[in-house]
């Protein structure tokens, strides 16, 4: 596993007389509000996304870390954060750094050595060895089902896919992401080949500690009667009644389309018996029945 290390942000105060010298040399002074172009109204990002800058990494329980303090190697310490989300630091005693950003959790350090008077300007780093802490599960058709961790603060539900070796041969295209937003339950149900459509990124969520995404099998049709091949077959996208004879392998010489029969179950659980057009759509679970010719 790679090592995850977020360094300290660095002010870049000195460059902002150069700008400025810039753009008084240039001309190209701010216009005051009321000239200035209206800017177009942005849409709020979809549940799940980060907006802005690339969301930072949590310590969560259970990760393993590295807390070094710069010129002050008998700070250096290796350690786990507890289930309550805390460490034990030297001449700090008990810290709370679960749930906090990386560069939270160096400030905060930082802060109680300064506070204490232990060290005048510490510049604390910390290192996450191993991830544990932030995990989500992938479940149903997959290839390798399991919890895996979320290295990054910004990974997305086709890197979960991808952790689980992608879909399995009896995986569906219909995924479901489930967890918590907010305080509430968070459900995103994502049709995975519009993942990679025009507004593809819009769908392809940030995954979040505790959640689940579940892959449904493939859709089904049941085939029996006078047809070549009877049994189950996947229904495929849009598949017509007439397709789905055909991936039967058609009619035997003694069937006949003028009796076929489709058994289909209602939104209430109750099976119904239709007669449907050749060009008439295939639902999952249906049971289509090829009649004998009586001639």
């Amino acid at each position: 596993m790679k090592h995850l290390r977020i360094p300290l942000l660095s002010l870049a105060s000195t460059a902002v007389p150069a700008l400025l010298a810039v753009s008084l040399a240039t001309g190209a002074i701010a216009q005051p509000a009321s000239q200035a172009a209206p800017r177009a109204a942005t849409a709020p990002a979809p549940a799940g996304l980060s907006t802005g800058a690339a969301a930072e990494y949590r310590l969560g329980a259970g990760d393993s870390i590295r807390i070094s303090v710069f010129q002050n190697p008998d700070m250096t310490l290796d350690t786990r954060v507890s289930e309550a989300g805390t460490i034990t630091f030297p001449l700090l005693g008990v810290v709370r750094i679960g749930g906090l950003p990386v560069s939270e959790a160096e400030a905060r350090i930082a802060d109680g050595l300064k506070k204490g008077n232990f060290v005048k300007q510490p510049q604390v780093t910390i290192l996450v060895v191993k991830v544990t802490g932030n995990q989500a599960s992938v479940l149903g058709q997959v290839n390798q089902p399991g919890r895996y961790p979320l290295e990054v603060a910004d990974t997305r539900l086709t890197d979960l896919l991808a952790n689980a070796r992608g879909v399995a041969a009896t995986g569906g295209d219909i995924v479901v992401l489930s967890g918590v937003r907010g305080g509430k339950p968070f459900r995103l149900e994502v049709d995975l080949p519009t993942l990679f459509g025009p507004n593809g990124r819009e769908q392809d969520v940030v995954v979040l500690n505790g959640d689940v995404l579940w892959v449904d099998r493939f859709p089904m049709v049941y085939i029996y009667g006078e047809v070549q091949k009877p049994g189950q077959i996947r229904l495929e996208r849009g598949m017509t009644l007439l397709q789905g004879l055909a991936a039967g392998g058609g009619l035997t010489l003694r069937g006949t389309d003028r009796g076929i029969r489709v058994h289909r179950k209602d939104a209430s659980g109750k099976v119904q018996e239709i007669k449907p057009a050749m060009d008439e759509p295939l639902k999952d679970g249906d049971v289509v029945f090829v009649r004998e010719s009586l001639f």
